[in-house]
């Protein structure tokens, strides 16, 4: 015996088809883009280096889920001069960033440190306390990229 479904005769299943089709076209989609925007072909004019590709925090553990609502994009040029320490902080966003100029030490609550020099990449920790500090001579600078919410704090200071 041979049985023949349709979509029009299963509901679910013409939901589930459509789903289906729109991944696969979607999947085509963003791997076409991918293979051509992540796939720079090196020249005498064009240098392409990876510095940080990661679903894990500096500490290890696996990055949150993006939120839901209107995202937002903020990128800070962060000094800290020689010896100082940051309070106690954390981040409730993802955030990335590349130590541009000298020495930073990044501590956690439970003592888990991170040295980083300039030309060093991190993964920030989210929703976990921290604090940095420039452990060298020299001012340090960070670029810190910050994807979060619209309206919704990058940093919380511990009070």
């Amino acid at each position: 015996m041979i049985y023949h479904f349709t979509a029009k005769k299963i509901p679910c299943l013409a939901s589930a088809l459509r789903s289906v089709m729109f991944l696969g076209v979607s999947l085509t989609f963003v791997s076409s883009f991918l293979s051509t925007a992540v796939a720079i072909e090196p020249t005498d004019d064009i240098a392409v280096e990876q510095l940080l590709k990661t679903s894990k925090s500096w500490d290890g553990r696996t990055l949150p889920s993006y939120p839901t609502g209107q995202p937002e994009v903020t990128i800070l040029k962060i000094t800290i001069a020689p010896g100082a320490t940051l309070p106690y902080h954390q981040h409730p966003v993802i955030n990335a960033g590349i130590l541009t100029k000298g020495h930073l030490t990044v501590t956690t609550k439970a003592g888990k440190q991170l040295v980083m020099k300039a030309g060093d990449a991190i993964a920030e920790v989210v929703d976990k306390w921290h604090y940095g500090t420039n452990s060298g001579v020299e001012p340090v600078e960070i670029i810190v990229f910050y994807v979060g919410i619209e309206g919704k704090p990058l940093t919380i200071k511990q009070k």
